[in-house]
């Protein structure tokens, strides 16, 4: 065992610890670590990790991370060690590591999403005061800073950088938010369309507020799909569990339209025109965070009048660019390794150039693996202009065209019985945890989705063999021609790209069903999410559901599928399918089944419009 020595000294009032230096054996810079209190305007103090080019040639910009976590983004491994930043430290930065309050060893009360009121409230601290004072006090303690900052993080990190760039210190010259959280009701997190997401909102919740650390609800099972499915009304969560102890919780269950509390949380109503430059990274498979990156870079180029909003979308789950080596996401090879590919010549070349004034600035529009071809494309516009939109129709015999059914049928629609007492389950059980030993939740996107095949409360759509290859690019839009005997329902629609039965450039993929894009929707919300309304019994309603943006080529010799369906558990929690004005406070007698049909036919022709790239 090795004796390390520890120096410590006061700097204006402060603590710092100095840490030996790692010595490496593959490049001239060592980095040492420091650890402070940085204060804040109010006195409250943020426990920070700052790891600093020792003997190095500078002055270095610095990069900072802000987070909640203990480890993810809090520097838990020394630059040159993390593949996430390894080839900007190689080159000297002074990376910044540090925990929001009330989180971790930081001071104050911790607020998820903290709103941004600073702007508006004088007196009032916010993520993006707490960054602009973090700044100010690296500037004038950390010698050899070239004055300039920038700031990257995924998923919470990712929101905490897109704050700062909304009201942003002069000394930070360019962000990158990535898997950022953007609006929480309407498609990050906690709320699809307003669909609630119970495991994640429940597991995460606790995880966040149940103490200063993280800490994970402890469960008596490892499949939790009962478990859920026992839990019975939302209500008893509270009653059971949590005793309103936690928060986000009872914000969920007092809040579940789009009130001005949802809305007040959403950067929506406080980031506009991107005031410096701003870099979004996403994963078409992200399981946590898809929309938020899609949905913030399309708000943002409304008002952008510097060309200073840009894009990077890859086929990736939640944060999966950090690691050294990424070639696959479940059993979808990619054909190289796409982590390198962004660390090396797209996030580095990015702060490269804010930072230092190294290269000549020309950044794409967006940067958008394909997926299916598996190659890196760029494009002068997101989505690309030059797309076609087409519609594919459902058809009332089970198939997929690209034009209307011409035929007069006595049944123009496709019927199944939805039972919330049955659920669909959103993944192959058992249902992990979602952050325990062994979970598959990273990767769930991306499962087979052959595993709901024979289930008959999932209605199915298949087109003939594709005889050339087909690339889609940009927004999936499903127009969904509905009814249901009950008086609401939730809607999930899935656009499948089915292999072939025997595929000889993979065994493994024969078949398989793969999903391209996929969204859930709440019928109550369908003229409003402020305002929602119950559902006519048996009348045809038409929803019009996102299902976000892809790069994808169906390769010749693929089918296109479709599923519909009502119920995706326990991601999504149960629609009672009895209107009822508050789900949380739902009674067991308000769960009914529901006979759905989808509509094929006449005026009511349910398609998905795909923007197609033509030769």
């Amino acid at each position: 065992m090795k004796r390390l020595l520890l120096s410590i000294v006061m700097l204006g009032g402060l603590m710092i610890v100095f840490f030996p230096a790692l010595s490496q054996t593959d490049t001239s810079i060592i980095y040492k670590k420091e650890e402070v209190m940085i204060p804040m305007r109010d006195g409250v103090k943020l426990f920070t990790r700052i790891y600093i080019p020792d003997h190095a040639k500078g002055p270095f910009p610095i990069l900072l991370m802000r987070s909640p976590y203990s480890s993810w983004n809090m520097g838990s491994r020394y630059p040159l060690k993390d593949p996430y930043v390894r080839d900007m430290a190689e080159e000297g930065y002074i990376f910044v590591y540090q925990n929001i309050r009330g989180k971790q060893k930081s001071e104050g009360n911790f607020v998820m999403q903290r709103p941004v009121i600073a702007n508006k409230t004088k007196d009032s601290v916010d993520e993006s005061t707490d960054t602009y004072d973090t700044i100010d006090w690296l500037l004038k303690h950390i010698k050899d800073n070239n004055g300039k900052v920038g700031q990257l993080g995924i998923s919470y990190p990712g929101w905490l950088a897109l704050v700062s760039s909304g009201y942003p210190h002069p000394a930070l010259k360019a962000v990158s938010p990535q898997a950022e959280m953007s609006d929480l009701f309407i498609g990050d997190d906690f709320h699809h369309n307003g669909a609630f997401r119970l495991s994640y909102g429940f597991e995460y919740s606790f995880e966040q507020e149940a103490s200063k650390g993280d800490t994970s609800f402890q469960f008596p099972k490892y499949d939790l799909y009962n478990w859920y499915l026992n839990l019975g009304s939302l209500a008893n969560v509270n009653k059971k569990y949590f005793h309103h102890t936690i928060p986000t919780w009872d914000s969920f269950a007092t809040h579940p339209n789009y009130d001005s509390y949802w809305k007040r949380k959403s950067p929506l109503s406080y980031i506009d025109a991107p005031k410096i430059p701003t870099l979004h990274v996403g994963g078409y498979w992200d399981q946590e965070d898809m929309n938020g990156p899609q949905l913030m870079y399309k708000h943002m180029k409304k008002y952008d009048t510097q060309n200073y909003d840009h894009i990077v979308l890859g086929p990736w789950y939640h944060g999966q660019w950090v690691g050294a080596d990424v070639d696959h996401i479940g059993h979808y090879e990619m054909g190289s390794n796409t982590a390198a590919y962004f660390q090396q010549h797209i996030q580095k070349i990015w702060f490269d150039y804010w930072l230092k004034g190294k290269g000549n600035g020309h950044f794409p529009e967006a940067i958008a693996f394909q997926t299916g071809s598996n190659e890196w494309k760029t494009y002068s516009s997101w989505p690309p202009k030059n797309a076609v939109k087409e519609k594919l129709y459902l058809q009332p015999d089970g198939n997929l065209l690209f034009k209307k059914n011409a035929a007069v049928t006595p049944h123009p629609y496709v019927a199944y019985i939805s039972d919330p007492k049955d659920p669909v389950p959103y993944r192959p059980r058992p249902i992990e945890e979602t952050y325990g030993p062994g979970s598959h939740w990273r990767t769930w996107l991306t499962e087979d989705q052959r595993f709901v095949d024979r289930r008959p409360d999932v209605a199915t759509w298949e087109s003939s063999a594709l005889t050339n290859d087909l690339t889609v690019t940009g927004d999936i839009m499903a127009h969904l021609f509905a009814s249901t005997t009950g008086t609401d329902a939730d809607w999930v629609v899935k656009l499948i790209d089915v292999y072939p039965d025997y595929d000889t450039a993979n065994l493994s993929m024969s078949g398989y069903e793969l999903m391209i894009a996929f969204e859930i929707f709440r019928g109550r919300f369908r003229k409003s999410f402020s305002h929602p309304e119950p559902i006519p019994s048996n009348k045809v309603e038409e929803y019009t559901i996102n299902l976000h943006e892809i790069n994808h080529v169906f390769k010749k010799g693929h089918h296109l599928m479709v599923q519909v369906q009502s119920t995706w558990f326990p991601i999504i929690d149960r629609n009672p399918q009895k209107y009822v004005p508050n789900i949380f406070e739902a009674k067991a007698s308000d769960f009914i089944s529901a006979t759905q049909k989808v509509y094929c036919n006449g005026n009511n022709d349910t398609y998905v419009e795909l923007p197609v790239m033509k030769e």
